[in-house]
């Protein structure tokens, strides 16, 4: 089976394995990227799975909040390219969307997409004269709104290529801020620990199961010594994802659960958007692209003459 270096490449990134191993396991796991990073993870051979989503689309995330601060959307539109994506145009159109959103406290694209923006035109309206101008593709791919009892803290990353919306109960403007700085940097999963979908913990049982068991350290430790050291890396691998268990990035003492506990705060609810996330893209090599237009090129044109 030809596996690509591309994916070879993933592979490792995943799972910081070496290049042969990753290799292998692809040729055993038939090419499946997911399968083969999981049997390396239950063989104990890569660390554990931290895969983001995969980032292929360009464009934008905007937020807007209301003026009790109380509410915000999140929402993100793409574009083919990033030179696109950069362009004033571009980010006021955005800028715009997200602002009718808000005002109509829409909750979904159809919803979005048919607003009336200040111009008179529909956002889709808008949308298809841009790329009837620019000549790329553009879409307005995702919205959410999220309402707080107290205050909704809002994190736009400085690329505009990541952005997050946190629901505080409590707490004050500063604090609501690093919340959502937090979501950006740590990219959580869930809450708490007990908000881990079911299936999760499965699967991180299963794994820590096989790890454990393969492991010849293990094979004189009794059952209840076995159960425990698997319990725990399930644990481990949970709690990773939970903002509740995450470490401050502004303060390395301090977990989120101990940060809400010291300002007496909650939180209620939190949104994350990275451009193109979840987007397969074709990627290739473009420095062979531009020599098969060259050589391409050269077998039309006819010779010429001395």
């Amino acid at each position: 089976m030809n596996i690509t270096a591309d994916a070879v490449k993933q592979l490792r990134e995943r799972t910081g394995a070496g290049m042969m191993e990753c290799k292998k396991a692809l040729v055993e796991a038939n090419g499946d990227l997911d399968t083969a990073a999981e049997n390396m993870r239950k063989a104990g051979l890569a660390k554990a799975d931290k895969k983001a989503s995969r980032v292929a689309a360009e464009g934008v995330v905007v937020i807007e909040k209301s003026a009790d601060g109380k509410t915000g959307v999140l929402v993100e539109v793409n574009s083919e390219t990033d030179f696109v994506a950069r362009g004033d145009d571009f980010r006021n159109f955005a800028i715009e969307t997200a602002k009718a959103a808000l005002a109509a406290k829409a909750t979904n694209i159809d919803a979005v997409n048919g607003l009336k923006l200040a111009s008179g035109e529909t956002v889709d309206e808008k949308r298809r004269a841009m790329i009837a101008k620019i000549g790329e593709n553009l879409t307005v791919r995702r919205v959410v709104l999220v309402s707080a009892p107290t205050i909704v803290g809002a994190y736009v990353h400085t690329d505009n290529k990541k952005a997050a919306l946190v629901a505080v109960e409590g707490g004050d403007a500063e604090l609501a801020r690093d919340l959502a700085m937090q979501v950006v940097a740590s990219n959580p999963r869930y809450l708490t620990p007990a908000d881990a979908p079911a299936e999760l913990v499965t699967k991180e049982r299963e794994i820590a199961t096989e790890q454990v068991n393969n492991d010849p350290a293990n094979a004189k430790k009794p059952p209840d010594i076995r159960t425990k050291i698997i319990e725990g890396r399930v644990r481990k691998a949970v709690d990773e994802f939970a903002l509740s268990q995450q470490v401050f990035v502004k303060d390395g003492d301090l977990t989120i659960d101990k940060l809400l506990a010291k300002n007496k705060a909650a939180v209620k609810a939190f949104e994350r958007y990275e451009v193109g996330a979840g987007i397969e893209k074709k990627t290739g090599d473009f420095a062979a692209e531009v020599m098969e237009q060259v050589k391409a090129a050269q077998k039309t044109d006819p010779p010429t003459k001395h």
